[in-house]
């Protein structure tokens, strides 16, 4: 085995394909593992290999620094030589989600539902940047060692820059593909969606909705035949993810999910609602998202500084009665009320009330000396509350602190408004 591939060293083999061989290695300068993608010598010896492949290499070269998302594996170099094409990306080392796509290795059905989720996210980010990933599968979804996801393998995506070199046909695992991808007709983001839809049919089911031994009887069910429900293969699966599969694999492009937001939209309805979210599941981080991105507060954060939110926020229910801050006591965190009603008073004089997506409790922030509170603020309903500590935030990312303080602003300015309204109506 090579022990050096420019300044990366090689540590061992993790994976091998037709066309390419992962490796793990290690980046001396930046100091960490990485994956290298490299093309097997077979792929660049036979020409017209080499040029198609050293096409998608070059695709992935041209994504370097610009997928910035916590649930996309990050791509750092690229070489793209006619004797060598390598590509250096993050390493993830908790495997693809293809160990739990069969009968008996299912993950919970709230889990999967989450998985798509943080998916829908993800390449709604990378739709935005003209990208469409057109291989979407277990295998180029990979797991964290925390449990987290990462979409991978951009070498097949259609850009807005190189479009004209990736609208190639062949491109893609047939029984993941949309109609018109089969077809070969001009793509666009619904072909990934419909693609997503069949990776969360097969995480429900551990069934793949069309399958053959031959990819010509693949690709004829694909576009003549109706996909099972999830339901009639997994007994007692919710009919909202039946309706969710069957939107997103519908083979009219324009009945299924013209967006990634009406896709996450209705995967976040399913949970909110207590649809499917097992009795010991708290928050899913599929709420969690859904519940920040609908605030007023949030609307300027994109959605990496909320990811990065719900890493450091902390999140609980509270029963009526419950005293959320009292008078006197230690500014150390402020908080947002993201349902139910609080009451505030003074001294057992009622001063106001706050509502679903009021921030509480900034000033523990904002002033240097972090003041005691000067008010008690309790439940008058039963209510959810967000936590956030002031050490927290001063670790977050800058743009992300940024955007906390710009907001502060915008509500210390709303309450001066309102106070001299009231004020001026004496």
């Amino acid at each position: 085995m090579l022990k050096k591939l420019g300044k990366y060293e090689l540590y061992r083999k993790l994976g091998a394909g037709a066309t390419s061989t992962v490796y793990l290695g290690f980046d001396p300068f930046a100091q960490r593992e990485v994956a290298i993608k490299v093309a097997t010598p077979d792929v660049l010896a036979d020409p017209e290999k080499r040029t198609l492949y050293s096409r998608f290499f070059l695709n992935e070269a041209s994504l370097v620094g610009k997928l910035n998302h916590p649930h996309i594996a990050q791509i750092y170099d690229a070489v793209v030589a006619e004797d060598l094409c390598y590509v250096v990306m993050e390493y993830v080392p908790g495997g693809t989600l293809e160990q739990f796509v069969k009968p008996g290795k299912l993950l919970p059905v709230d889990k999967v539902v989450e998985i798509i989720f943080k998916c829908t996210r993800a390449l709604n980010f990378a739709h935005r940047l003209g990208i469409t990933h057109r291989d979407i599968k277990p295998a180029n979804i990979l797991l964290t060692g925390d449990g987290e996801i990462k979409i991978s393998d951009f070498g097949a995506a259609l850009t807005s820059e190189h479009n004209d070199i990736t609208q190639v046909s062949g491109v893609g695992s047939p029984c993941y593909m949309s109609p018109e991808q089969v077809q070969e007709v001009p793509l666009d983001q619904r072909t990934d969606i419909y693609s997503l839809g069949v990776v969360m049919f097969q995480l429900l089911t551990g069934n793949l909705p069309f399958d053959g031994d031959t990819q010509y009887k693949i690709i004829y069910q694909i576009i003549h035949n109706l996909a099972p429900i999830p339901s009639s293969l997994r007994p007692g699966l919710p009919k909202v993810l039946d309706d969710i599969v069957g939107r997103a694999m519908t083979k009219d492009r324009d009945a299924r999910y013209l967006s990634w937001e009406a896709f996450a939209h209705d995967l976040a309805q399913a949970v909110r609602h207590r649809k499917l979210a097992a009795p010991k599941v708290d928050f899913a981080a599929t709420e969690k998202f859904a519940t920040l991105r609908a605030l007023p507060f949030f609307a300027d954060f994109s959605d990496v500084e909320i990811w990065e939110v719900l890493r450091f926020s902390e999140w609980r229910h509270v029963p009526p009665g419950a005293h959320i801050m009292r008078d006197g006591e230690n500014g150390e965190f402020f908080c947002f009320l993201t349902e139910g009603e609080l009451q505030v008073s003074k001294a057992g004089r009622p001063l106001g009330r706050l509502k679903k997506g009021d921030c509480f409790g900034e000033m523990a922030v904002i002033r240097k000396h972090r003041p005691p509170r000067n008010a008690d603020i309790s439940a008058l309903s039963a209510a959810n509350i967000v936590t956030i500590r002031g050490e927290a935030l001063e670790q977050a990312s800058e743009a992300c602190r940024m955007h906390f303080f710009q907001g502060f602003v915008e509500v210390l300015a709303n309450r001066l408004a309102s106070a001299n309204q009231r004020i001026a109506s004496r």
